[in-house]
């Protein structure tokens, strides 16, 4: 089996890409993997307080997003025969364009590139990439062996655009998790237990506290909650969150509908962002509306996720979701923007997806009448989890490094015979 030397960002740094790399290497076998990341004291982004074992293969040793080449690579990989350089891709991860790409044609061997931040629904070109994007595939793929992307969408739109290479474009789906326990869970249970951490162990400001017991936000069982978790942007959507809900007190004023967002700053020096918090802060903060810059540990963030009657998500702009990886595993019902690839994979899921605000809202409306309804779309939503779960879509990662070592190799040394793997990957374009 091909040996994989993932070159990402990696924990304690905070991104959603590290949290990528983080949840695949730990379904990887041991001896099959490594990881090079950045020096993290150059790295400009906080830090968690997760230490990485000392026995971990992973190097911090990429100098910094502005200060990468092929030399600074070459000193941390093994030089293993058939070892894959699997590069995690994002333009604020590696902003200069050319600097990858010359990076890449420094370093021989077998290499592919995951870029985590295509579009497939933008105007400014024919094929629905950005124009960047469409510039940066141009320099890269004549460079990789291969690139993989998360969804159909992505797909169609990179082959449209570059068919000469559609050979090299391998769909390779976002991981999910499982929480089987907690997907099992009652949702009156779920809110209990996030009421008592909010209450006793959040370290939340005593005026949210006496809101949450006045208002009896997560206890009262004939509360609808509809909200969301996670980073705190001003793309992530959760002003919508709370319009949403104000439509919703509009056409079922004999119901209870709570709109609740718990999250907090990625970024705690972004300007703009803080700005953000505090505007909703100000003007969502009566009866209603709940809205906390609250850090959630890992164990009770799915348990958040299933608290919630309908989890909302309507970003201004996204391509994948970390958090929709969570909710899906969670067994959440799921409404959100049918935007790009987030909107491709709940649709897979069995979620509610639709483009425009207000029909999105007037469907909710049903979902708030009919826990039958929420009931199904949990079922589904567990379902696509465990298809696409972190175990799974980490054995494909390895089955398409197989290949692609296996047909390097024939192409150096024609003459010699090839073994196939008996789990190898057919011509189909998508790795599901």
């Amino acid at each position: 089996m091909a040996y994989i030397t993932f070159i990402t960002p990696y924990k304690p740094i905070i991104c959603g890409i590290a949290d990528y790399a983080e949840f695949i290497t730990r379904e990887c076998l041991p001896s099959s993997w490594s990881v090079l990341s950045f020096n993290l004291a150059r790295y400009g982004v906080s830090l968690s307080n997760i230490e990485v074992s000392p026995n971990a293969p992973v190097c911090y040793c990429i100098p910094s997003r502005d200060d990468f080449s092929a030399s600074s690579i070459l000193k941390g990989i093994g030089h293993y025969e058939d070892e894959v350089l699997w590069f995690q891709h994002e333009f604020g991860i590696w902003p200069d364009d050319v600097r990858f790409v010359n990076m890449l044609r420094g370093l021989d061997g077998t290499k592919v590139v995951s870029p985590h931040s295509l579009h497939f629904q933008s105007d400014e070109t024919i094929y629905g990439l950005r124009l960047r994007e469409y510039s940066f595939l141009k320099l890269l793929l004549p460079c990789t062996d291969a690139i993989t992307v998360f969804s159909d969408g992505v797909y169609h739109a990179v082959t449209k655009a570059f068919p000469e290479y559609s050979e090299k474009i391998h769909v390779l789906r976002h991981g999910t998790h499982l929480y089987p326990d907690i997907a099992k869970m009652s949702q009156l249970e779920a809110k209990k237990r996030i009421h008592e951490f909010l209450i006793g162990e959040s370290g939340l400001d005593q005026a949210s506290k006496e809101k949450l017991v006045r208002e009896r936000i997560f206890i009262d069982p004939e509360a609808t909650i509809m909200g969301g978790s996670g980073f705190i942007t001003h793309s992530k959507g959760i002003e919508p969150l709370f319009r949403a809900r104000d439509m919703l007190n509009e056409m079922l004023p004999d119901k209870k509908i709570v709109a609740v967002y718990i999250g907090f700053l990625r970024q705690t020096d972004n300007k703009g962002d803080s700005r953000y918090v505090a505007k909703i802060r100000s003007k969502y903060n009566d009866a209603g509306h709940f809205f906390s810059e609250t850090y959630l540990p890992g164990d009770l963030l799915p348990i958040m996720l299933r608290a919630l009657d309908v989890h909302l998500y309507w970003p201004s702009d996204c391509t994948q979701s970390g958090i929709i990886a969570h909710a899906l595993g969670a067994g959440a019902t799921i409404a959100c923007r049918d935007m790009e690839g987030v909107g491709e994979t709940v649709k897979k899921a069995g979620g509610l997806t639709l483009p425009d605000f207000d029909r999105l809202i007037h469907e909710i409306k049903w979902l708030v009448l009919n826990p039958d309804l929420r009931n199904e779309m949990s079922e589904r939503a567990v379902r696509f989890a465990k298809e696409f779960s972190w175990e799974n879509q980490a054995s494909k990662h390895f089955e398409l490094a197989e290949q692609l070592y296996r047909s390097r190799f024939q192409y150096l040394a024609p003459t010699l015979p090839i073994f196939t793997n008996s789990h190898a990957i057919g011509k189909e374009h998508s790795i599901v």
